[in-house]
């Protein structure tokens, strides 16, 4: 179980860093470093947007649940 839920809790971060990645960048941040005008296609676009907040939003929940989750199996277990 433990083992499970930590394999899975690598795939959400992984996932998380993607997608905070792909967010339009505000101003001159770490966005914009990776290549601004690339996504600037995209980024006019405020569905795909709005989109792309909502699954950082659920990545970042189911993320947060994976965290306590291995928390108290590891602390249950020591």
């Amino acid at each position: 179980m433990i083992l499970g839920l930590s394999v899975v809790l690598m795939i959400f971060s992984v996932l998380m860093i993607l997608l905070v990645l792909l967010h339009k960048g505000k101003g001159g941040g770490l966005s914009d470093l990776f290549g601004g005008g690339v996504t600037s296609s995209l980024g006019g676009s405020s569905v795909v947007e709005r989109n792309l907040d909502r699954l950082t939003i659920i990545t970042a929940s189911l993320w947060i649940v994976c965290v306590v989750a291995l928390g108290l199996l590891l602390n249950r277990g020591a």
